[in-house]
């Protein structure tokens, strides 16, 4: 059934905000194994590659490139930052507002007129414990009927997402011809229902949601992983049973405290 569209005085003036971060954690054994993990992420995702993710991001939820801006940094980490403005299609306009999972994928900075597309990249180790994480921070902030939500599979799904901690949030009115004000032109009853069904399927998820407020909140880490996939520079055979052991603890205890936003003792992990 085709919804009935609110016909809008002049521009909507509503700027929908989606902000994450994702996390990649790994067991990188030496302090060279270590170097060259940071060395490979920084590679892997310079600025040159996370420029190329946000034109699709735009792409995804049809906008327009106004801008880009882009930097590698030294010793590691890129930023990007892309202008956007609203694509006028009819088309466009029907997809962003349908809940429903968008496309999957077969610091960087773009321009958007009144709306923007952010990408930074924060590589970083512990110093004793063998455990490294790389974090992306990402905000897709647009103005109008453009829609932030349709980018989320292909964005999870850019880059290795062990965790991924999102928020979106519905700021400012918009009116209708006879000047009603609308605080929110779609319906969301969660973040979760613009996943696709094999996300869905990975992750463990907890929704912290307050709809009054137009802003919705949602953490994501991975149900089950296999440690051979966290091992940098080396293999599961290089290790003895009690040694592959204590690493899946750390890589455990590491994702708990990620998730849950804070440190836990060693004792006391959930997972």
């Amino acid at each position: 059934m085709k919804r009935r569209r609110i016909k809008l005085q002049g521009f909507n003036n509503l700027t929908k905000t989606l902000s994450f971060n994702i996390y990649d954690v790994c067991y990188a054994k030496s302090e060279d194994h270590r170097r060259q993990y940071i060395e490979y992420i920084d590679e892997a995702y310079n600025a040159e590659r996370l420029t190329q993710i946000l034109a699709n991001v735009a792409d995804i939820i049809g906008a327009k490139i106004l801008n880009i801006a882009h930097q590698d940094y030294d010793p590691q980490g890129a930023s990007v930052t892309i202008l956007i403005s609203e694509d006028a299609t009819e088309d466009v306009q029907a997809l962003a507002n349908n809940e429903s999972p968008g496309p999957l994928p077969d610091s960087v900075v773009t321009h958007l007129d009144k709306s923007h597309l952010t990408v930074h990249t924060y590589p970083e180790s512990h110093p004793d414990n063998g455990i490294s994480t790389f974090r992306v921070d990402i905000d897709v902030s647009t103005c109008g009927r453009v829609s932030p939500l349709k980018a989320l599979n292909y964005l999870i799904h850019s880059f290795e997402s062990d965790i991924v901690i999102l928020d979106y949030r519905v700021r400012g009115f918009t009116r209708n011809v006879r000047g009603k004000k609308y605080f929110i032109d779609h319906k969301i009853n969660s973040i979760q229902n613009y996943l696709s069904a094999d996300t869905l399927a990975l992750y463990q998820m907890m929704d912290v949601n307050v709809y009054q407020e137009n802003i919705f909140h949602t953490k994501m880490i991975l149900k089950d992983f296999d440690l051979n996939d966290y091992l940098f520079g080396t293999g599961i055979a290089d290790f003895s049973e009690r040694e592959k052991r204590l690493i899946l603890r750390r890589l455990r205890k590491e994702m708990t405290e990620i998730f849950y936003g804070r440190n836990i003792s060693g004792g006391n992990i959930s997972r």
